[in-house]
């Protein structure tokens, strides 16, 4: 469907595409327990999940007592390893993502994913939720020398998956920051892993339930 205004497409992973916190957190619990620490309740663990595993980490430690280089060094490999082993347990797609995935590649539009994750773990986690083929390009937390907030990945997670005109779905104030360094039309969805209120990421638009997806990109695209 020529008519659609964008060429790409570009996916935050973690509370986005998926709901991820059940296996992130069962992994960050793992480390803090083996590292001596109490476990975090899964509703503070959303709002911890965004900008990559290690800060992940220096996250959960900062909330159960000190934190130092030496303790992050540690509990990485533990955190690393148990999640790689447990990646997909019990994190399931958000409710209309498949049927909007369907939609866009309908439209002709090349998808794309562009997350803080290292990228083993987002091809990992990709290939276990069946979705290889949905996406044309992947870019992880360890692909390039930089991560979102930084509009790098972005631009080659675009690029990467054949350029033109694109925008970005995402659900942090990682993903917003992202989109506006890159001057990128962005959506953010009102559930997924916040820091804060929806309202105050500053995205150009918000939505509730991935079937209104389309919908926005559309008045986006025609603004």
């Amino acid at each position: 469907m020529a008519d659609f205004p964008f060429d790409t497409v570009v996916f935050d992973l973690d509370g986005t595409l998926a709901d991820t916190a059940p296996d992130l957190t069962a992994a960050l619990n793992h480390s803090l327990n083996q590292l001596g620490r109490p476990s975090i309740p899964p509703k503070s663990v959303r709002h911890m999940v965004g900008h990559g595993a290690r800060a992940l980490l220096q996250k959960g430690l900062a909330a159960t007592g000190e934190v130092s280089e030496t303790l992050i060094e540690q509990g990485f490999p533990l955190f690393i390893d148990y999640y790689t082993a447990h990646i997909a347990d019990g994190t399931v797609p958000f409710p209309g993502v498949a049927a909007a995935l369907d939609d866009l590649a309908a439209r002709g539009v090349r998808l794309a994913v562009c997350t803080n994750k290292l990228e083993g773990l987002s091809r990992e986690l990709i290939a276990a939720l069946g979705w290889t083929d949905r996406f044309t390009a992947l870019i992880g937390g360890d692909t390039l020398p930089v991560r979102k907030p930084d509009p790098a990945p972005l631009f080659a997670a675009i690029a990467r998956a054949g350029g033109g005109r694109a925008a970005f779905v995402g659900d942090s104030i990682t993903d917003t920051d992202t989109a506006r360094a890159a001057k990128i039309p962005c959506v953010a969805l009102t559930f997924g892993f916040h820091d804060r209120p929806p309202e105050e990421l500053g995205a150009d638009a918000l939505i509730d339930h991935w079937d209104e997806l389309i919908p926005a990109l559309r008045q986006l695209g025609n603004k």
